[in-house]
């Protein structure tokens, strides 16, 4: 076989590879019906977890939450508030909470930007402006680290933290948004304030 031949055939298969990993990709971005898809992001829920406590519905928050997600291993994070403020911020409150059977740590939960210093944290969050088509990413301050909750290191089996992440606020118009961590189906909420 010449070179020419052999660099036909390489790029070949290097296409088919391509194809199949964006063809794997796209199909676990659909909807599989497990409750990842658009119909968990409008109502901010997903399949409860294997322990999950069973004395309130499924489909509704905890008391005083204005949205829950629901994690692997029996984590969950009820939104409490996501409130806008004065200096251009928007500012989430909640309470993570460890249903599991096994320790937590928020290690998947970190930012991908190498600058980021925060480990064990809620850096890699995100507010989702759907109809403006715009992502806000977790502020940090001069010394790279998040302004948001950190240490979320051994979080123990049915042990509950209070978590917050700060982001640049959208428009004023702008009064919904979708908040995501990594790992985690994605929640429908509103912006007071």
């Amino acid at each position: 076989m010449t070179m020419r031949h052999t660099t036909k055939a390489r790029r070949g298969a290097a296409a088919a590879v391509l194809a199949a990993v964006m063809a794997l990709t796209a199909a676990g971005c659909g909807d599989d019906g497990g409750g990842g898809g658009a119909g968990a992001r409008a109502s901010g829920k997903a399949s409860a977890p294997p322990g999950e406590a069973k004395n309130r519905p499924q489909d509704q928050p905890p008391s005083g939450a204005i949205g829950e997600m629901k994690g692997p291993d029996g984590i969950a994070v009820a939104i409490t508030s996501v409130v806008r403020d004065e200096g251009g911020f928007v500012t989430v409150n909640g309470t993570l909470t460890n249903g599991g059977s096994r320790p937590f740590n928020a290690i998947h939960w970190l930012s991908k930007e190498t600058e980021m210093k925060s480990r064990s944290s809620v850096s890699g969050a995100s507010l989702v402006d759907a109809s403006g088509k715009k992502r806000y990413l977790v502020l940090r301050d001069t010394d790279g680290e998040c302004l948001c909750s950190t240490g979320l290191t051994n979080v123990k089996p049915n042990e509950s933290r209070p978590v917050f992440a700060q982001f640049p606020a959208p428009p004023a118009d702008v009064n919904e948004v979708d908040f995501q961590l990594p790992t985690m189906p994605s929640v429908h909420v509103k912006i007071s304030g």
